[in-house]
């Protein structure tokens, strides 16, 4: 199993909340990934597990991927989290599928459960009327529990326990108030890693949150992964080599790759995919 990291919609803290939970779960090995076409997210993801994220997106591949993809990446981890996208019934119509690509689909596809972050900076009632209306709205899935994020006191969390209690639904986390933590963001959504200087430091912090903000017990059962599974029979028709397609063993086809802080948004998939054909990839980076 893995656990999918879902908003009630953006904006609620759900990076936020998955980079503490990352931070943590690293030292055991960790594989993460990111529901959609998502550049910026994954590279926060990679830079605190030292792993390339991998995006999970229906509309750019095909259900079948999403599948396979996960299914190889789990392999070689015990621990797996996914950071969904937007909020988590948020998608499209398509394919007879009211939310297609949403994380709510991707939980569905993959037969995950989900976390789900809800900003309580300015709730305290209401939140059991947001938690019961999203664990409702679509019986396939299954909300494992709920973190409360910006709790703004003790007597604010009260409130809030108070107002969850008959949905029998677990608070799993409960993150404060941070104001010493802040994560620049401009219009594209967060700034990339490499143009924070204090990227370590804000890091550290994230991962002490973490450890003290969750429910760690009733976690790890959740974000641990399942006895490994055969990988779908479709992966098998991924090239594996250059013979695959009967090309001749010449030498491979070497390809440059800028890399710098203008050139970075990449999937790790395509990278992965034009080895996979045969093609040597040579990173460049371009110095001023």
């Amino acid at each position: 199993m893995a656990l999918v990291i879902a908003g009630v919609s953006s904006g609620v803290g759900k990076t936020t909340c998955t980079l503490c939970m990352l931070a943590y779960l690293q030292r055991y090995g960790v594989q993460s990934f990111k529901v959609g076409p998502d550049y910026i997210d994954p590279m926060f993801h990679q830079h605190v597990t030292g792993r390339p994220c991998r995006n999970l997106d229906p509309m750019l591949t095909d259900p079948e991927y999403v599948q396979q993809c996960f299914a190889l990446h789990t392999r070689s981890v015990d621990f797996a989290l996914v950071e969904g996208v937007m909020g988590l019934f948020d998608g499209i119509s398509f394919l007879e599928t009211t939310d297609f690509a949403s994380t709510a689909h991707i939980a569905r596809l993959l037969d995950l459960p989900v976390l789900l972050v809800i900003d309580c900076s300015k709730l305290s009632g209401s939140v059991g009327a947001i938690a019961h209306g999203y664990r409702s709205f679509d019986p396939r899935i299954t909300i494992a529990g709920v973190v409360l994020n910006r709790v703004g006191s003790d007597r604010h969390l009260e409130l809030l326990e108070a107002a969850l209690l008959p949905l029998h639904l677990p608070i799993l986390g409960v993150l404060r108030r941070q104001d010493n933590i802040t994560i620049p963001d401009r219009h594209l959504g967060l700034v990339p890693t490499a143009e924070i200087p204090q990227l370590d430091a804000i890091i550290d912090k994230l991962a002490h949150l973490g450890e003290n903000s969750f429910d760690w017990e009733q976690l790890i059962p959740l974000v641990q992964c399942s006895p490994k599974s055969p990988i779908p029979n479709r992966h098998a028709a991924i090239p594996t080599g250059r013979s695959a397609r009967g090309r001749s063993e010449k030498s491979p086809v070497r390809l440059a790759i800028a890399w710098d802080a203008a050139f970075s948004f990449y999937y790790q998939d395509n990278l992965d995919l034009l080895e996979q054909l045969g093609a040597e990839l040579i990173p460049w980076v371009r110095f001023v």
